[in-house]
């Protein structure tokens, strides 16, 4: 990855940046690169836009008939000259499925040059996963959290963990006392905040571990896209758009643009194959780019750029993964 960061770490992309254009020129052939939640949205075209690169792309999905059906342009595009997609099933709110395909990727012990932690969930209706967690905190970060560390022998040396956030993040830290709300009232944007700013941590902290052997993490913000991620409040985000919007006129502005699913999945790719190590390791991208920490104390909308600093905390990092090891009942 090093050769390609090289040639490209001088071009400047962003916000409308697309897959293809951040790959522009860019030979993936030879790297093994795993992705998780290829059944939609941005996980498909991230496998889309590697495997057409050259990639070795293993996707992963809870439901793989529908991956099958979603997956046919990735098939399509696969690159002639050493591109190749293959699926494999993950449940990532049931750990039982996710221990399971840890085990079956280490029985092969094919070493992966990239994992992207893509999958998830969004402001789900109160709810648990098969080990009782709650939905968002249990699919999006423990899910995630076992499988990476379970595998964690299979990054090669020079590797990287790209783990999917979202500038949802800042409506709320993580809760470590109540992960569950078992004693808090259940908010499904307050449990999307904590998942999406322990996506942040994870990153932070597996970054931490493993950057002696060169295995770099860092956390993604895609961007505001029409997905099916958004399916159980897409009437709250319109009306979440509508107050940004009249914000942005008072400040003469322009409206807020979504973004196309190419676009939205460009910063994945860029953080994973693109951009330079160093630049990107324990930190949170958005806009193909590394974001900025903007203070607890300043006002911002829920799209607009900035992480926020409890989310980079290593201190919290470290206690996230301690909770998280306890309630897994597992130690990485």
């Amino acid at each position: 990855m090093a050769n390609n960061s090289a040639v490209t770490s001088a071009r400047e992309f962003g916000a409308t940046s697309t897959t293809d254009d951040v790959l522009s020129g860019i030979n993936l052939r030879g790297k093994r690169i795993l992705v998780t939640g290829v059944s939609a949205g941005l996980g498909v075209e991230t496998a889309r836009a590697l495997a057409a690169h050259g990639a070795y792309v293993v996707g992963a999905a809870r439901d793989l008939a529908k991956a099958e059906t979603a997956t046919a342009q990735v098939r399509k595009d696969v690159a002639p000259d050493g591109g190749c997609f293959e699926l494999i099933e993950l449940d990532l709110a049931n750990l039982k499925s996710v221990r399971a395909g840890a085990d079956r990727l280490l029985a092969k012990g094919e070493l992966f040059d990239v994992v992207i932690a893509n999958a998830g969930v969004m402001a789900t209706p109160f709810g648990h996963t098969a080990d009782g967690f709650e939905t968002q905190f249990g699919t999006n970060h423990l899910g995630h959290f076992v499988l990476v560390n379970r595998i964690a022998s299979l990054i090669r040396d020079g590797g990287r963990l790209i783990s999917l956030s979202s500038s949802g993040h800042r409506y709320s830290n993580v809760d470590l006392e109540d992960p569950n709300f078992e004693r808090t009232t259940y908010d499904p944007f307050v449990a999307y905040g904590r998942s999406k700013t322990a996506n942040i941590l994870f990153a932070v902290a597996f970054d931490k571990r493993h950057r002696d052997r060169g295995v770099r993490a860092a956390a993604v913000h895609p961007g505001g896209i029409q997905t099916e991620l958004a399916r159980h409040v897409a009437s709250q985000i319109q009306k979440i758009v509508d107050q940004m919007n009249q914000q942005l006129a008072a400040e003469g502005k322009g409206p807020f643009q979504w973004k196309t699913i190419p676009q939205g999945a460009a910063t994945s790719v860029w953080a994973g194959v693109v951009a330079p190590a160093d630049e990107i390791g324990g930190q949170y991208c958005e806009n193909c780019h590394v974001g900025r920490i903007v203070p607890d104390d300043v006002t911002i909308s829920a799209i607009s750029e900035g992480v926020r600093g409890y989310a980079l905390d290593s201190k919290n990092a470290e206690a996230l993964w301690k909770k998280s090891e306890e309630l897994v009942r597992e130690s990485f």
